[in-house]
């Protein structure tokens, strides 16, 4: 029982220790600056009656009084400690209003990045520096992209984007917050009216090219068709002219033998009455007619005459 009971106080003092008496130590030692932590990617500017005294940007533990002297011990209690995030940050600005040389009411979206390069000037030189950061890159995008062609506006995004950087880059610096990559990702009509119109151009374009494509097609084959045509209407000639000479030499050469000409003849007669699909009627030689045609008529088709 005793050894539970120890047990359970060593338990309790430890969980008590752990949870409050520690924290609570390290947040005084904190206090009276003796350390403290920087994270990756943030920086930590202390100020103290007015005055920068000193400015923490490598991540990890630092001794507040090696790094600021003995200005870390009232630091945290008369001046301000304040954390800033080093990372790079995104922003998008959409339909930016700019005219065309035409007059053509254009929108352009730009998209950039920014971060802090001065956390000293970030603090203390602009009391919003992402919102005029903003409103340079759009002043920029208006002043530098105004009354430019309609067809490099809508086709020369990279050369666009290298104005509008070149433009806001000298300014931002200034202000401890340095712009990054810029990029002019859409281009487009504001008037819906413009737009419309635009799109019955195109289909209406597309409707004469398909059209044009069809009838450049239908007159290919029609070209290849008569062409066809004539070089078989000039064969078929050259043939019906050359036949009555190649019937005539074949027939000259079969008419020199009388037997081949004459079975010939004969065959040929053959197969015309074969072919025509007429019904013949055989008699043998030398005897009469009448009789056999009344010997091959059927016997309901005879007539008797009464009295014979």
């Amino acid at each position: 029982m005793a050894a539970f009971l120890l047990f359970l106080s060593t338990a309790s003092t430890t969980f008590v220790l752990a949870f409050f008496i520690v924290p609570i130590m390290f947040g005084f030692v904190r206090l009276f600056g003796i350390y403290t932590t920087v994270r990756e990617g943030t920086c930590q500017v202390y100020t103290l009656f007015g005055s920068v005294v000193g400015v923490l940007r490598e991540p990890g533990l630092h001794f507040l009084p090696v790094t600021l002297g003995v200005s870390a011990f009232i630091v945290n209690i008369f001046g301000k400690c304040s954390v800033l995030d080093m990372r790079l940050d995104q922003r998008y600005l959409r339909s930016q209003p700019v005219n065309s040389e035409e007059g053509a009411p254009m929108g352009i979206g730009v998209w950039y990045e920014m971060g802090i390069s001065d956390p000293v000037g970030y603090l203390f030189k602009n009391a919003d520096p992402k919102g005029s950061l903003a409103a340079n890159v759009s002043n920029a995008v208006v002043r530098a992209l105004s009354n430019m062609p309609l067809g490099e506006m809508l086709e020369n995004r990279h050369p666009m984007s290298q104005v509008v950087r070149s433009e806001v880059s000298p300014k931002s610096v200034e202000w401890g917050y340095k712009l990054g990559s810029i990029y002019i990702r859409k281009v487009h009509f504001r008037d819906t009216g413009m737009t419309r119109q635009i799109e019955a151009k195109v289909v209406n374009r597309l409707r004469q090219v398909t059209s044009a494509i069809k009838q450049g097609g239908a007159n290919q084959v029609s070209i290849i068709a008569s062409t066809a045509e004539r070089q078989a209407a000039s064969e078929f000639a050259k043939a019906q002219a050359i036949r009555p000479k190649v019937l005539g030499e074949a027939l000259r050469q079969i008419s020199a033998d009388a037997t081949v000409a004459d079975t010939l003849f004969a065959i040929l007669e053959l197969q015309h009455i074969v072919e025509s699909g007429a019904k013949l009627t055989l008699i043998p030689r030398e005897q009469a007619l009448l009789p056999e045609l009344l010997a091959a008529t059927p016997p309901s088709t005879v007539q008797r005459v009464p009295g014979k």
